[in-house]
């Protein structure tokens, strides 16, 4: 429950205490404060926080309650919702229990009963302004990863069609489009958000890195697809691709087929830079130069529960300008 009702968009305080008569003393003097939840055990301060975890900025809690301590709540809070500033307040000296809730980043403050009522509402100001702050310091962080998550697909898409033009030879037709279409209809999203967590010249030499190998992988089986298969049609892709993919991809034509598992078409553009490139994700992109070759390349489309493709003519190169607008699709 909550004190006030028409503040429900304000920052809110949840209170978590089993003795009744505390939980109306700290709404009577907070409340004018913000918005006030109360709940009276450990599990329905757990509830609370899951069903309004947007709304509560502060979380304060009882140490001493039957059937769990205050400290594992505060613990639920910091693993699932960090934003929220959290408070350890208790009567009794349980100082093991609050060194280690300290120790642990599990708490912001520890506040002993009985309570100093404008110490408590200059502490829960203090709290307030707090969790604004950190509010404010996510969003940016979230813009910055956004920006920063956008600038590395665009990054990979160049270094796919880099990679591309280079394996293509005299041929002037370079897959990336089938290669795009393809991702975006498997519902391709930006690769996990690791990039904070790196220096910029960490995350561009692993970025290089993962390229090259990647490339290195391309370049293998399309030298290995020449060999084995240089007289045969581009058609015969179809048969290749179903050898590589096995049960997730199928046949549906003399010149259509079905990738089942989506993710299958995203890896290079999708997956984070920790994590390399499979040799089947490799072959894709071998298997569509191979194509290109032979004047051929696949139509991707999303379909009802697989991507569709469809085996065409290959058209000129890439423009610099239509290059641009598909990475702005991504």
């Amino acid at each position: 429950m909550i004190e006030n009702e028409t503040a429900r968009a304000a920052p809110a305080i949840l209170y978590v205490d089993d003795e009744a008569t505390a939980l109306k003393y700290f709404q009577r003097a907070l409340g004018s404060l913000a918005p006030v939840y109360v709940a009276e055990s450990v599990e329905e301060g757990k509830r609370m926080l899951d069903q309004h975890a947007d709304e509560i900025a502060v979380l304060v809690s009882d140490q001493r309650m039957p059937g769990a301590y205050g400290n594992e709540l505060l613990f639920y809070a910091w693993d699932r919702y960090p934003h929220i500033v959290r408070i350890l307040t208790t009567a009794y000296s349980e100082l093991e229990h609050t060194v280690d809730a300290v120790n642990q980043g599990q708490i912001h403050r520890y506040i002993q009963k009985p309570w100093d009522i404008a110490a408590l509402r200059m502490e829960l100001k203090q709290a307030l302004s707090l969790a604004k702050l950190q509010k404010e310091h996510s969003q940016l962080l979230r813009e910055k990863l956004l920006v920063r998550q956008k600038q590395a697909v665009a990054s990979r898409i160049g270094t796919l069609y880099t990679l591309s033009a280079s394996l293509s030879g005299e041929t002037s037709f370079v897959p990336v489009e089938s290669y795009l279409a393809g991702a975006l209809s498997a519902g391709m999203t930006p690769p996990e958000p690791d990039w904070l967590m790196l220096d910029h010249s960490d995350l561009i030499s692993s970025e290089a890195f993962r390229s090259a190998a990647f490339g290195r992988a391309v370049r293998d089986h399309l030298d290995d697809l020449e060999q084995r298969y240089a007289g045969a049609e581009a058609a015969h892709a179809f048969a290749l691709l179903a050898e590589t993919f096995g049960p997730t991809f199928r046949a549906t034509g003399p010149d259509s087929a079905q990738f089942l598992q989506a993710s299958q078409l995203t890896e290079f553009l999708e997956t984070p830079t920790s994590v390399p490139v499979s040799s089947q994700h490799a072959f894709w992109l071998a298997c569509l130069l191979w194509m290109g070759k032979r004047g051929a390349a696949m139509q991707m489309s999303s379909g009802a529960s697989a991507v569709e493709c469809r085996m065409v003519q290959a058209d000129n190169a890439l423009t610099p300008s239509q290059l641009a607008a598909w990475v702005e699709q991504f």
